[in-house]
């Protein structure tokens, strides 16, 4: 099983910046995708980006593309999000998720494994 635990979350201004990290324990593997999902209150889970750990190919979405930058750090059973230029409507839920391969990497229900979440609010 594997373990997923989020951090670096918090309150920032709109137009400023955040760094979430993704710890995960547990048995990994170089096949899987690791993405991150949002929930923002009275909305749908939201699938926001997500890498694979062999090649590092990235996937994001449309909401945050240019914006955000996911990465891995296979050595340290690490995943980063860097969040810049921030907007209020990034105010949600953060969510890392895990899964052994490819196929429906932007549905959540095709993630394995999730972790508890860490909430990021950006205030206007």
């Amino acid at each position: 099983q594997v373990q997923l635990v989020e951090s670096g979350g918090g309150v920032v201004q709109a137009g400023g910046s955040l760094r979430l990290s993704c710890a995960a324990s547990g048995r990994t593997f170089s096949s899987y995708v690791v993405g991150w999902f949002r929930r923002a209150p009275g909305k749908d889970r939201e699938f926001v980006a997500a890498i694979t750990l062999d090649y590092g190919t990235t996937y994001y979405g449309d909401s945050v593309k240019a914006r955000f930058t996911i990465s891995r750090d296979n050595a340290k059973n690490t995943m980063y999000l860097q969040m810049n230029s921030l907007e209020p409507e990034d105010t949600a839920v953060y969510y890392c998720a895990a899964k052994d391969r490819t196929f429906g990497l932007r549905s959540a229900d095709q993630y394995l494994y999730w972790g508890q979440g860490t909430q990021v609010t950006v205030s206007s």
